[in-house]
């Protein structure tokens, strides 16, 4: 079975590679274009994927409510810079400050939602939580439909066109490359941040037993508490680059942009950083490429796909190990 997956993989790679470098030479700006679109789209899939293949790897459960931490944080940037723009506050402070409040307060949901959702169930069985993830993800949709609206709602770009970019705008634009260069900032900190802190070596070894790391002294429940509020940070700013780059926003947008980060993170091998941010780069990209030469209105229907696919052939996903447990 595995000698089969290598054949099936190798001959899915080369029909791929085939197919890319006809197009490439046939139009190389569109084929281009579609390939930083996918970027950009594949950044901030991992900006959300992060925080599920973080809690998963500390406590082994799937945040469905995830995606609405995401959404939250949108609309908390929506307001405020709302707000501060009616007071007639400078717009690069309003930029910051409508960041800055955006995470505080998705930060401060994903650790209440930690605490009243899922820390009762620790011990549970993994349904239970799983119900539960679900219904916090319902109940926070809600919530934000009636405290605002069920419309979409205008969303100015806290971003502004940088002058020393304008020469190569027609390539990428100011927002698109802010939401990457922002990506490769966050990820390489949090990189830093799991290997080389003290609090990223508490959360691995809590990844690895948790009954073990109290027994040495690690707070497991600040631990897994922690996860949950890095996770929603950067959930949060990958809601404001995507409404700056969308330019509007609504209570629904976390659900399927959640369920989009989700496959991502399977793809990449769930409980993996590197994996989350692989997956999400490959899923991004391989959906503006689809979007791009087939039909749009397939896009999700391309993208739980390829779920279907890897859980079929490779179900921990690209980076992701196959423990086996012995009896």
């Amino acid at each position: 079975m595995c000698r089969f997956n290598i054949i099936m993989g190798l001959a899915v790679a080369g029909i791929i590679c085939f197919f890319a470098v006809q197009e490439f030479m046939a139009d190389p700006v569109y084929f281009s274009g579609l390939f930083l679109s996918g970027l950009t789209r594949g950044s901030i899939y991992a900006l959300i994927a992060l925080g599920y293949t973080m809690v998963y790897g500390i406590i082994e459960l799937i945040n469905f409510a995830h995606g609405e931490i995401y959404m939250i944080g949108a609309m908390t940037s929506l307001i405020v810079a709302s707000v501060l723009g009616l007071w007639g506050w400078n717009e690069a402070v309003i930029a910051i400050l409508a960041v800055v409040f955006a995470v505080v307060y998705s930060c401060a949901y994903g650790f209440t939602v930690e605490k009243i959702a899922y820390k009762p169930l620790r011990n549970a069985p993994r349904l239970s939580a799983l119900i539960s993830a679900i219904g916090m993800s319902l109940f926070l949709q809600n919530y934000v439909m009636l405290a605002q609206t069920p419309e979409f709602l205008p969303y100015k770009s806290l971003i502004p066109d940088f002058a020393f970019w304008e020469p190569y705008a027609h390539i990428i634009t100011s927002v698109e490359l802010t939401i990457i260069v922002t990506t490769v900032i966050i990820m390489v900190q949090l990189g830093m941040l799991i290997k080389f802190t003290r609090m990223g070596k508490a959360m691995r070894a809590t990844a690895q037993d948790k009954v073990m790391s109290a027994l040495v002294g690690i707070n497991v429940n600040n631990v897994i508490s922690t996860t949950f509020v890095i996770g929603s940070a950067t959930a949060a700013i990958g809601g404001v680059l995507i409404a700056c780059h969308v330019g509007q926003i609504n209570f629904y947008i976390g659900f399927l942009a959640g369920l989009k980060a989700f496959i991502a993170a399977v793809l990449g091998g769930i409980g993996s950083v590197p994996g989350a941010v692989l997956g999400s780069l490959v899923l991004g990209i391989s959906e503006s490429y689809f979007t791009g030469y087939f039909r749009s209105e397939y896009e999700d229907v391309f993208a739980f796909a390829i779920l279907v696919i890897i859980l079929i052939f490779r179900p921990s996903g690209i980076l992701g190990r196959h423990d086996t447990q012995k009896v």
